[in-house]
């Protein structure tokens, strides 16, 4: 299994961006095919108090490697892709992990 880990710095407007990435961007990434789990968090703090490097993370799973490639190249994940400089004023950063079953 693998999955695809989107991060997202922390926006100019917070309230625009969950706005944004709930009504707009969500609906759009959830026409996704081919995902054995999504997971999304959105960061709180640290252990210390401190403020998180991060804002938000979506995981998108995928059964494998060539899965991944798949879909995201379809219509529906290229979608999604694109979406992503409309609302993600704190910049972001995406990379593909190995699940270990």
């Amino acid at each position: 299994m693998v999955k695809l880990v989107v991060m997202y710095g922390h926006p100019e407007d917070p309230a625009a961006f969950e706005t944004y990435y709930s009504e707009t961007h969500l609906p759009i990434a959830a026409k996704i095919k081919g995902l054995s789990r999504v997971e999304f968090t959105k960061f709180i703090g640290t252990p210390d108090g401190g403020k998180p490097s991060q804002y938000r993370m979506a995981e998108l799973y995928f059964d494998s490697i060539e899965e991944l490639k798949k879909q995201m190249a379809t219509p529906e994940g290229l979608a999604a892709v694109n979406d992503i400089p409309n609302f993600a004023t704190g910049g972001v950063d995406v990379m593909i992990g190995e699940v270990p079953s």
